[in-house]
């Protein structure tokens, strides 16, 4: 499956134990170079937990938000860029939505905090 930067996707997103995995979205991260030529693509997960939204690694994406309508999400999420993963094109089932460029410089940031870039 192509998939593009900004995409949010539904993935089978692997536990960190390494054992098993579960359906949810994630938000595509990766390079669209790499994302053109490579089989698989880094991720990051989207979740409900609002236990750490106000952490600067962490982007409140709220559904009924403009953003949150793009991005497909069904509920307030959070887009969580200290839980990131690499995988197989295969494990993607579909694109539910995708987020602006201005929304996703702000991911940038996130991932700035989140790897200690700053």
């Amino acid at each position: 499956m192509n998939v593009r930067r900004g995409d949010v996707v539904l993935v089978l997103y692997p536990f960190a134990s390494g054992r098993g995995a579960s359906r949810r979205p994630a938000l595509v991260i990766q390079n669209n170079r790499d994302n053109e030529r490579l089989d698989n693509t880094i991720i990051a997960q989207i979740t409900t937990n609002m236990r750490h939204v106000n952490d600067p690694t962490q982007l409140l994406i709220p559904q009924d938000a403009p953003e949150g309508q793009q991005a497909g999400v069904l509920h307030n999420s959070v887009v969580s860029c200290n839980n990131l993963a690499t995988v197989h094109e295969d494990r993607i089932h579909r694109v539910i939505g995708h987020l602006p460029e201005a929304v996703m410089s702000r991911i940038d940031e996130c991932l700035k905090a989140a790897l200690g870039l700053r």
